[in-house]
C-alpha cells in the first residue's frame, strides 16, 4: 500500500498491466482478427474465389437437398455422418462434407468438404489445407502449442488482470472527460501518454464489455465448484442436462433405410415456419438410430444457441423441438457469449467492434511503450556514463519490439505461406501456423541484439511492405484480382485486400515517424500544471 488511495491505484495499474501486457496483446491482436475470420478463411481458399459464391435460395432448398443426398450417398457411404452446409452470408457457399470413422486410437475421424459451383453441377474438391481465420480465433484463448486447459487458465488470469486494470484505470483518471479530446503531437512521453489515454477512454465501454465478457465465456472452468457438488462430480451429466440435443445417440447396429431428407423440410417449416436454414447433420447413417438434425441461421440474432429440430433417419418421427423457454440465468449467459463474439453483428456493426479491438491493442502497447519510456528516462543519465540499461529495461524493450511490430510480421508471414507452400504439402496447415511463429522469434531474436530505431524501422516496413503487396499475391496465386472481385461485388475478398494494403501503409508511415527512444528520453518533461496524468505515471513506475 503506498500513501493514499489514489497511489495505491496507479501502482496497481501500472503493474497489473504491465506483467501480462504482451500475452494480453497477443490475444487482443488474434481475437480482434476473429471477428472476420470466415472472411479471413475465404482469403485463404483461393480454389473458391471463383463460381462457388451464392446467396440463400428458398426456392432451390428441395433440389439442393436432394442432391446432397444424392451426392453423399455415392461418395461417403461408410462415414460416421454428413453434413450439408448452406449458404450463409458470412460463408456464401453451398458444401456438402463428412467426417470419416475413426481410426484406431483416434477420437475423431477426419472431416472432409466438397464445395458446389453456382451451376449446382461442378464439385471442387482439391481446396488447401488451412486453418485460415480459425487460427486466430482458436489462438486468442487457446494460445497454441499447449495444452488447451493450461492456455486457458493462462488467459484467464491475464484477463483478470486486464479487468483490474480498466478499473483502476478508471480510478486514477481524474479528467477522464477531457482526456477523451486531449491529443499532443510530438511532445515524447506526453504524447504517449494522451496516445494511452485517448485508446483507453474512446473504447472503455467496449474494453470493459470484451473482459467481463471473455472471463464469463470460459467461467465453467475458472469455476467448477457448484457444477462438481451439484452433480457429484460428473461434468458430462450436466453438459447433457444443459444441452440436451447435442448427446450423441449411439448406433443401434441395425441396418434401415435412410428416408428422402428434402421430404422433411415441410414439417421443419410447420415449427420455424420461413426461416433460412444454415445446416443439416444426418448421423448414424443407414441405422436404425440413424437422425437428421436442421440447424437455423441465426446469424442475426443475439444467441449463440444451436437449438435443432432433430428427425428419425429412417422414419421421419420428430424426436425432439424447440424446448422450453430456457432460464433467465441460461439467457444471460447466452446473450454475454454473444456480445463477446459478435456473432450476430451487422456489417457496420462487425466494423466497429474490429475498430474498438484495434484501440485495445492500441491502448495495451502504449501503455508498455511509455512505461518503457519513462524507465529509460530515470537511467539516461547512467547510460550517458557508460553504464548499461537495467535488465528489467531490456527485457520490456525487447518484448515490446517482438509482439508489437512482430505480430503484424508474423501475420502477413502467415497469408503469404498460405499462398507459398505447396498444396500437397504434408501438414500443411499445420506449416503455415508455423511460419507465424517462425516470423514472431525471428522478431525476438533480432531484440536480443537490437531494440532501437533501426530494428522498430526494420520490422515494421517489412510487414507494411508484405501487407501492400497482398492484392498482387493474390492475383498472382488465384483465379481472382481486386479488380475483378470489384466487378463481381465479391465483398469479402475486397474488403481483405482493401484492409491489408491500408494497414500496411500505416505502418509504413509508422515507420517514418519513429524517434530513438534515446531522443524521446531528452524531451523537456510536461509541468505539474500541465499534465497531472503525467504526474501519474512518474508515480506509477
Amino acid at each position: 500500500m503506498k500513501e493514499t488511495f489514489f497511489r495505491t491505484m496507479t501502482w496497481l495499474h501500472t503493474w497489473v498491466g504491465l506483467l501480462v501486457c504482451w500475452v494480453l496483446l497477443l490475444v487482443f491482436f488474434a481475437g480482434t482478427l476473429s471477428y472476420y475470420r470466415y472472411e479471413i478463411s475465404l482469403w485463404t481458399q483461393p480454389e473458391l474465389h471463383k463460381e462457388v459464391f451464392q446467396d440463400y435460395e428458398k426456392s432451390q432448398l428441395k433440389a439442393q437437398i436432394a442432391q446432397a443426398q444424392a451426392y453423399l450417398t455415392q461418395h461417403a457411404s461408410d462415414a460416421k455422418d454428413w453434413r450439408i452446409n448452406l449458404p450463409t452470408e458470412r460463408k456464401p457457399y453451398l458444401s456438402y462434407g463428412w467426417q470419416t470413422q475413426p481410426e484406431s486410437g483416434q477420437r475423431r475421424g477426419k472431416f472432409i468438404e466438397h464445395i458446389v459451383k453456382t451451376d449446382g453441377k461442378g464439385i471442387i474438391t482439391d481446396t488447401r489445407d488451412s486453418r485460415g481465420g480459425h487460427f486466430f480465433y482458436r489462438l486468442h484463448f487457446d494460445l497454441h502449442y499447449m495444452p488447451a486447459n493450461i492456455a486457458r487458465w493462462i488467459v484467464g488470469f491475464c484477463t483478470m488482470f486486464m479487468l483490474l486494470a480498466l478499473i483502476s484505470g478508471i480510478v486514477i483518471h481524474k479528467r477522464i472527460f477531457k482526456d477523451f479530446f486531449s491529443f499532443r503531437r510530438n511532445k515524447g512521453s506526453r504524447s504517449w501518454l494522451d496516445a494511452h489515454n485517448v485508446s483507453s477512454v474512446l473504447a472503455l465501454p467496449y474494453h470493459l464489455m470484451i473482459t467481463y465478457t471473455g472471463l464469463i465465456t470460459l467461467m465453467l472452468i475458472y469455476m467448477p465448484w457448484g457444477i462438481l457438488t451439484a452433480y457429484d462430480g460428473d461434468a458430462r451429466a450436466f453438459r447433457a442436462e444443459l444441452k440436451p440435443s447435442r448427446v450423441q445417440i449411439k448406433p443401434a447396429d441395425i441396418p434401415a433405410d435412410m428416408i428422402q431428407i428434402d421430404t422433411l423440410l415441410p414439417k421443419v417449416k410447420d415449427f420455424w415456419g420461413d426461416v433460412p436454414l444454415k445446416q443439416i447433420v444426418i448421423s448414424n447413417l443407414n441405422d436404425k438410430n440413424s437422425r437428421v438434425s436442421f440447424y437455423q441461421n441465426t446469424q442475426q440474432s443475439v444467441t449463440d444457441k444451436r437449438i435443432p429440430l432433430i428427425f428419425s433417419g429412417t422414419d421421419g418421427k420428430l424426436l425432439s423441438d424447440t424446448p422450453v423457454t430456457p432460464s433467465a440465468t441460461h439467457v444471460t449467459h447466452d446473450t454475454l457469449m454473444s456480445l463477446h463474439t459478435a456473432r450476430f453483428a451487422e456489417p457496420v456493426l462487425r466494423a466497429f467492434f474490429f475498430i474498438c479491438g484495434i484501440m485495445g491493442c492500441a491502448m495495451i502497447a502504449t501503455g508498455t511503450l511509455l512505461w518503457a519510456i519513462k524507465i529509460r528516462q530515470k537511467q539516461q543519465k547512467k547510460i550517458k556514463d557508460g553504464a548499461n540499461a537495467t535488465l528489467g529495461l531490456r527485457l520490456v524493450e525487447g518484448l515490446n519490439l517482438t509482439f508489437i511490430a512482430g505480430l503484424p510480421l508474423a501475420t502477413c508471414s502467415f497469408f503469404y505461406a498460405n499462398r507459398i507452400l505447396e498444396k500437397t504439402m504434408e501438414n500443411r496447415a499445420q506449416w503455415e501456423i508455423n511460419s507465424f511463429f517462425i516470423a514472431l522469434a525471428l522478431v525476438a531474436l533480432l531484440a536480443c541484439f537490437n531494440r532501437g530505431q533501426t530494428s522498430w524501422r526494420l520490422v515494421l516496413r517489412l510487414s507494411a511492405a508484405g501487407l501492400i503487396a497482398i492484392p498482387m499475391l493474390n492475383a498472382l496465386t488465384s483465379n481472382s484480382h481486386l479488380i475483378s472481385n470489384i466487378n463481381e461485388q465479391q465483398w469479402a475478398l475486397v474488403g481483405f485486400d482493401l484492409f491489408c494494403m491500408l494497414f500496411g501503409s500505416a505502418l509504413w508511415f509508422a515507420s517514418n515517424k519513429l524517434r530513438d527512444s534515446t531522443n524521446l528520453a531528452k524531451v523537456k518533461q510536461p509541468t505539474t500544471q500541465g499534465s497531472q496524468l503525467s504526474q501519474t505515471v512518474k508515480e506509477g513506475v
